[in-house]
């Protein structure tokens, strides 16, 4: 194997070829309900087994569907689907905490009670299920009247368990940063290979329009990813103990994406939705786990753009649904006002894409 530094230095690779590149209805369908869970975003997954998977969803509706619009819905900051099967025989339970009044609540929310948790990526290694919650605050209305606080780890002892039921210790991630001309955020992606997790994320400065962000990347042993002692970054092509070092890649990263191995091709994938909100769903692709990372490809371009009241984000791909040679992909729709997400039943689900490369 080359040395890291000859990696990140090397020409960028050639990627693959898009053969195709299809909504698959048959799996958006599974996703889809009229009563209870209505509508998520975020849908992050989580592989327990071969036939078992978690599905992290950050804010959720939860009522009921009539006359083709959402009613009587409370938006929760998180819930969790359980996936059992594959294929025509999936299946998918939702799972959303609820109070004495049966009021739905988010499934884990900060300890202190201050702001809200989403759910990022998730690592499964060891009997524990550890999931990456990003902590926002609200700044205003519309729908980016937010900001980001800090980010924190949840530790789940035991994953297997109704996800209502789980016990979950939190610790904050002493690694990120969050100042206003600088960001450094991980736990956008998550991927064991060999003896370690390699976690990835950003670094975030403001620009005029979308913030500038370059892709990091973290690493620690599979078995210790709470023991932030024994996070490494990369930094100019070495593991080093000093996050604020680290060393990034430019990109069009929005701040959810996926990083997977494509087995066949003998590639990692990185999918993103084009900077964050975008119609381009682009892929980059690398014969390493830390690059170098090839030029974009466009992998899907989302046709809900076209209505100028709606936005598509979040694109991320899910290996345990795919081949040796495809991605398959989701991303989330979603209104710029509250009015049309709730009137509107063709936004707010998880969408897939299935893409055939070679």
């Amino acid at each position: 194997m080359l040395p890291l530094l000859m990696l990140v230095c090397a020409a960028q690779p050639d990627p693959p070829t898009v053969v195709s590149a299809e909504p698959d209805a048959k799996l958006t369908a599974k996703f889809r309900r009229t009563q209870g869970w209505v509508g998520g975003d975020g849908a992050f997954s989580v592989p327990l087994s071969d036939t078992r998977a978690l599905w992290l969803f950050s804010d959720t509706f939860v009522g009921h569907i009539r006359d083709g619009k959402r009613k009587d819905v409370a938006l929760v900051n998180n819930t969790v689907g359980v996936q059992e099967g594959r294929g025509a025989d999936l299946k998918l339970t939702y799972h959303i905490r609820a109070d004495g009044d049966g009021h739905p609540h988010p499934l884990l929310a900060p300890p202190d009670k201050k702001g809200w948790f989403w759910l990022f990526a998730g690592h499964h290694a060891g009997g524990k299920l550890h999931v990456f919650l990003p902590r926002f605050e609200k700044t205003g209305g519309g729908a980016f009247g937010f900001k980001q606080l800090d980010l924190w780890l949840g530790t789940i002892s035991n994953p297997e368990a109704e996800p209502t039921k789980w016990k979950v210790d939190y610790a904050k991630v002493p690694l990120a940063t969050f100042d206003e001309k600088r960001k450094l955020s991980f736990g956008s992606a998550a991927l064991t290979v060999g003896d370690h997790v390699y976690v990835y994320g950003y670094e975030e400065t403001p620009t005029r329009f979308f913030p500038r962000r370059k892709l990091l990347v973290a690493r620690a042993p599979k078995n210790e990813l709470g023991d932030f002692k024994q996070w490494r970054f990369l930094t100019d092509g070495e593991w080093k103990a000093d996050a604020k070092a680290a060393t990034g890649f430019t990109c069009e990263l929005g701040t959810e994406f996926s990083v997977s191995y494509l087995p066949k091709l003998k590639q990692y994938a990185l999918v993103t939705t084009e900077n964050g909100l975008s119609a381009k769903i682009v892929a980059r692709f690398a014969p390493s786990l830390e690059g170098p990372w090839s030029e974009p490809v466009l992998l899907y371009t989302c046709l809900e753009m076209k209505d100028k009241k709606v936005f598509t984000y979040a694109a991320k791909a899910h290996p345990h649904l795919a081949g040796d040679s495809e991605l398959v992909i989701s991303y989330a729709t979603n209104g710029f006002e509250l009015s049309t997400t709730i009137n509107n039943v063709d936004l707010y689900w998880p969408n897939f894409v299935r893409v055939k490369l070679k």
